[in-house]
């Protein structure tokens, strides 16, 4: 997964690698580093 340090925050959806289903990400960064990450799958 490729994250982009270039958006504060940010929430998208993309499907899983290992599994395929989709899945909410949120990264949170600051000063260009990673300072927090959240992950759910939202198949239902």
């Amino acid at each position: 997964m490729i994250l982009d340090a270039s958006v504060q925050n940010q929430t998208y959806i993309e499907d899983c690698e290992v599994c395929c289903n989709p899945i909410e990400i949120s990264p949170t960064f600051e000063a260009g580093e990673l300072i927090g990450f959240r992950s759910e799958s939202i198949e239902q």
